[in-house]
């Protein structure tokens, strides 16, 4: 993989406003926008980046000259060396035409991004927030997560040689807790929800002068976010899917796959945005509820899918922007759903998805029930972080045998 002699330009561009600022800057939310922004609603100003398109389809012949250059023409960073070591990306991408032995009348493909260095989707964000810190001289990486941002952050903080602190609910699952800690990253824990240790986590941005790898606060987890999109592609033999099925809690991987597929319209290399399908889990349905409402209202959060199990939704207005713009679809799913998607998924792929992953399959079932998939579709699946990561969940869908003496006459017993 060899680096560009050719730099894209870009800026940033505030969602709500349209203001643009330079994008050599560090910079998080629309200032002229961020200074409207009330407590316990969701935040405007949230800007996206803006390449040079332009130029970039007069220097590039087509998508395999922007691959063989890491992509670094529609990255904001300077150089592919300031990226970690840790083989982020380029996960599996597997067909599956049968469930539960029966012949699907459509493909499946699910996209398994818990083969990541971490385990989990977050860290397509986390790599390239530290490369730009690295850049830039940060030293202390910030960030508040339900887990899988904070663990992403930590690990990938460990093979660059960076400080991180992360700031998590109190009653994030364990496994979570213990990645972060393994890793050497500082651990706060807060007495509160999700939105608590994120708005902690921006006050001490302030107060210490810390880089910030919040979602939806820093632009570049959206760009480090779309390359799934450009993985997916590739691996389509340079097709779209039919439909995509995302997990949402605050809506920032959704518009990061909108992004990466942006991007490549932009180019002129794709002439169609899939569908993407919006899944949430009913118990945390702020994002999907309030979206085309005129005001906004906030129901308290109470799901397993503690990923995405978000009261304030911090990319409420992007993510309805690109919903909107490109005709997507929402859903709703419970939990019970979630934790059969789950299973299934399990029982019949061997790949073990933790709840919020598991959402974007129950998203998927849900429309298989409802007829919604045509014949010979094709419909990605994303599946964002092991179940690994959340035994707790589970629990109580497992039924441990007994133990028994280690005889063949008491191994028959038990199998009869």
């Amino acid at each position: 993989m060899t680096q560009s002699s050719f730099q894209s330009n870009h800026h940033f561009q505030c969602i709500n406003c349209d203001a643009t600022y330079d994008g050599q800057n560090t910079l998080y939310l629309c200032p002229a926008c961020a200074s409207k922004n009330r407590q316990g609603l969701p935040p405007m100003g949230v800007l996206k980046t803006v390449y040079d398109y332009k130029s970039l389809r007069k220097h590039f012949t087509g998508f395999t000259t922007l691959k063989s250059h890491g992509f670094i023409d529609l990255l904001p960073i300077e150089k592919l060396s300031s990226l970690p070591k840790l083989h982020v990306g380029e996960t599996p991408l597997y067909s599956i035409n049968k469930l539960n032995d029966r012949k699907l009348p459509f493909e499946i493909l699910l996209k398994d991004d818990s083969q990541n260095p971490t385990f989990s989707f977050k860290d397509r964000a986390s790599a390239l927030v530290s490369a730009y810190a690295k850049e830039h001289n940060y030293q202390t990486i910030v960030t508040a997560s339900t887990g899988n941002a904070g663990s992403s952050l930590a690990g990938i903080c460990a093979s660059q040689k960076q400080q991180a602190i992360v700031m998590v609910p109190a009653a994030a699952p364990i496994a979570k807790l213990t990645q972060i800690l393994m890793y050497g990253a500082r651990l706060v824990a807060v007495n509160g929800t999700y939105d608590d240790a994120f708005d902690l986590s921006i006050k001490a941005t302030e107060l210490f002068g810390w880089y910030n790898r919040n979602t939806a606060f820093n632009p570049l987890t959206i760009e480090g976010k779309k390359t799934v999109a450009f993985e997916l592609f590739e691996q389509l033999h340079f097709t779209v899917p039919d439909r995509i099925f995302v997990p949402v809690g605050d809506g920032v991987i959704l518009s990061g796959v909108y992004k990466g597929f942006e991007d490549l319209l932009e180019l002129k290399l794709i002439e169609k945005m899939p569908t993407m399908v919006a899944v949430q889990s009913m118990g945390s349905d702020n994002l999907i509820r309030n979206l085309g409402s005129e005001t906004f209202t906030i129901k308290k959060s109470n799901t397993l899918a503690d990923s995405i199990s978000v009261d304030v939704p911090r990319n409420f207005y992007m993510t309805q922007h690109y919903l909107k713009k490109y005709n997507g679809e929402r859903l709703t799913v419970s939990d019970d759903e979630i934790l059969s998607a789950s299973s299934m998924l399990a029982k019949n792929t061997g790949i073990f998805a933790e709840p919020a992953a598991a959402t974007a399959f129950a998203g998927l079932l849900a429309c298989q029930r409802e007829c919604k998939l045509p014949d010979n579709s094709r419909n990605v699946v994303l599946l964002t972080g092991s179940g690994l990561k959340d035994l707790k969940s589970v629990q109580n869908m497992l039924n441990l045998p007994p133990s028994i003496d280690p005889t063949l006459e008491n191994l028959k017993k038990l199998l009869s």
